[in-house]
């Protein structure tokens, strides 16, 4: 007889809130940040210009995820309790067709007519707006919208993907600047591909490959205009 409790396992859909956030913030900080950097590197700027535009990039990249994130999964988070507060009201008003209406989903779903009405009865019995909530709305406790996890989130994401092309702008020759912020970004977007796909349950080498390649062309193109208008 199996000793493995059921409740521990784990899905990947559990981490999807957060991972999101995070992978997203990640790429976000390195790809604009060491994108800006190669920019002003190639416009033959000092060594301190270079560090101020990295770092400016680097904190208001970091504000800025963080209350886009917040405000957009705010957003969520309100949809889904006026959601909760509607389905609340209908409990109380109309019992019987929201037993009928959960019957109606469990039917979709390959129950009979009189079980999926045992079903919906007993499952509203013990927790009516968690059933209605679940399996009419589609909200559980692992896909809740969570406003200031995902900012926080985005924010620490944005702050060590950014930090990893300013420590290289740092660290290289002044000559090399460029090169060094550029190849460190590719490496560090390739690694985030990777871990990012491995974190989700996907296969890494497509998701490695589309974020390199974009950010390649982001830093060439960035590299190119910094060229145009040096001194």
């Amino acid at each position: 007889m199996s000793r493995l409790h059921p409740l521990a396992e784990r899905h990947a859909v559990e981490k999807l809130g957060w991972l999101r956030a995070a992978v997203l913030g990640a790429n976000d900080g390195t790809l604009s940040t060491g994108s800006l950097i190669v920019g002003v590197a190639s416009s033959h700027a000092t060594r301190g210009s270079i560090l101020v535009a990295g770092l400016s990039a680097l904190v208001a990249g970091a504000l800025s995820m963080a209350a886009g994130e917040y405000v957009s999964v705010s957003s969520q988070a309100d949809s889904e309790h006026a959601d909760i507060a509607r389905e609340k009201q209908e409990l109380v008003t109309d019992w019987e067709g929201e037993v009928t209406e959960l019957a109606g989903i469990y039917q979709k779903r390959g129950l009979d007519e009189d079980l999926s009405r045992k079903v919906a009865v007993a499952l509203m019995k013990h927790d009516a707006l968690g059933a209605h909530a679940r399996d009419e709305l589609g909200l559980s406790e692992a896909t809740a919208a969570r406003p200031i996890q995902a900012a926080f989130a985005s924010a620490t994401a944005f702050s060590s993907g950014a930090l990893l092309p300013v420590l290289a702008a740092v660290l290289a020759p002044v000559a090399w600047v460029s090169w060094g912020v550029f190849l460190t970004s590719v490496v560090v977007l390739a690694v985030l591909g990777v871990v990012g796909a491995i974190a989700g349950g996907a296969a890494p080498l497509r998701p490695a490959l589309r974020v390199t390649f974009w950010g390649i062309v982001a830093m060439i193109v960035t590299g190119g205009i910094g060229r145009l208008f040096g001194v």
